[in-house]
């Protein structure tokens, strides 16, 4: 199955660990190929570096186009800003554009507890994993 892997560019380095798991499972795995930037950066720098690339790189254009024959995406929903199992905006978009793609959409914890956001996630019908990769199918 071929998976675009999304979430907050904080848990980069995750993300690296993650799709080398997927890849060991007969996965094909990605993420966006801006993420060399993020590697070993402080909390602060990865926001700089989010900052520039959404406006001068058009970052969000950039993963649609790699979503484009994916099979499905695995979110990666850590806690972060006191959030547990946090989604940020750009994610919640990604989670739509896989959704119209027809892709399946699976988290790895549970849907946050996000006003506004938790009934337009839960509506796109998202298959919770809780971190086990062998549910990704």
């Amino acid at each position: 199955m071929k998976i675009g892997i999304i979430g907050s560019m904080q848990f980069t380095e995750k993300m690296i660990e993650v799709r080398d798991q997927l890849c060991k499972l007969d996965h094909e795995a990605f993420l966006t190929d801006l993420h060399d930037a993020f590697i070993g950066k402080s909390d602060e720098e990865k926001e700089k570096i989010k900052i520039d690339q959404k406006n001068n790189l058009d970052a969000i254009k950039e993963f649609w186009l790699a979503m484009q024959g994916a099979d499905a995406v695995l979110v990666l929903n850590f806690d972060k800003h006191g959030i547990k199992n946090y989604i940020g905006g750009n994610t919640l978009m990604e989670i739509g554009f896989a959704h119209v793609l027809n892709q399946k959409i699976f988290l790895w914890n549970p849907i946050p507890e996000i006003p506004y956001y938790k009934s337009e996630i839960e509506a796109v019908k998202p298959i919770i994993i809780n971190g086990d990769l062998d549910l990704i199918k």
